[in-house]
């Protein structure tokens, strides 16, 4: 592991990551995180519950610019976006029964066609708010409901309480993956950057300017105090 922003990442190439995960399928229940810099920015602020982010049993780098400011500590991140990881996983050779949260069953029957030689079990995920009736219901319905990977595709940080809630409500095995737009990506409903914007580390400025309303505020306002965190607690020994 290497410990960066008060997060131990998981070290390792894909491949090796991705044979990690299918283990994981297998054995006692446990959830993974793609950490951005979105997500660190308000976990290290307190917005986020930190409990529920360090109680994941993987950490996979999920953004080149963490990566990049990593390096300038003389740390290596190994990057593996969760929508890489979601695609790897699918054309992976396996058994394993693969449950989906949070796609409507629209985009859950897209995914069935992209990959019909795969076992998918769709898991609902109607509007949640953490704490009510719905939500626990929906959590409940999870827990019992047959899958070996669960693909949690909801909004951060739902979907990271969403998985650490699966262990307090019982699961027993089985992984969840905390895997955001990957399921749209797949299906064609989002599209990713085009490859040289992702080796140029500019997958946030082709979010940007796809949907500039709905992305300001995270990567125009918010997303630029990961430096103002990262000389804190990385330079100056802050924590």
């Amino acid at each position: 592991m290497t410990r960066f922003m008060t997060l131990d990442f998981a070290d390792g190439d894909r491949p090796a990551l991705l044979g990690r995960i299918a283990a994981m399928a297998r054995g006692p229940y446990a959830y993974v995180v793609t950490p951005n810099v979105d997500h660190v920015i308000k976990l290290m602020d307190g917005r986020v519950e930190a409990d529920v982010y360090r109680a994941a049993d993987l950490k996979l780098c999920d953004s080149r610019i963490l990566a990049h400011l990593a390096r300038l500590r003389g740390k290596a991140l190994a990057v593996y976006p969760g929508s890489d990881l979601t695609a790897d996983l699918l054309a992976l050779d396996h058994d394993l029964t693969i449950g989906v949260f949070g796609p409507d069953r629209a985009a859950f029957d897209d995914l069935v066609a992209r990959y019909p030689r795969r076992r998918f079990t769709f898991v609902e995920a109607p509007m949640l708010t953490p704490g009510t009736p719905a939500w626990i219901a929906a959590v409940d319905e999870a827990a019992r409901a047959d899958w070996d990977v669960l693909l949690a595709c909801v909004s951060f940080p739902k979907q990271e309480r969403f998985a650490h809630a699966l262990r307090a409500a019982g699961r027993k095995t089985g992984v969840t993956l905390c895997v955001g737009a990957s399921v749209d990506f797949l299906t064609g409903r989002q599209q990713r950057a085009p490859r040289l914007y992702q080796q140029l580390s500019l997958e946030w400025l082709h979010r940007l300017m796809s949907h500039p309303r709905r992305m300001f505020r995270r990567y125009v306002l918010e997303g630029p105090a990961i430096f103002g965190l990262f000389l804190r607690h990385e330079v100056l020994g802050r924590g």
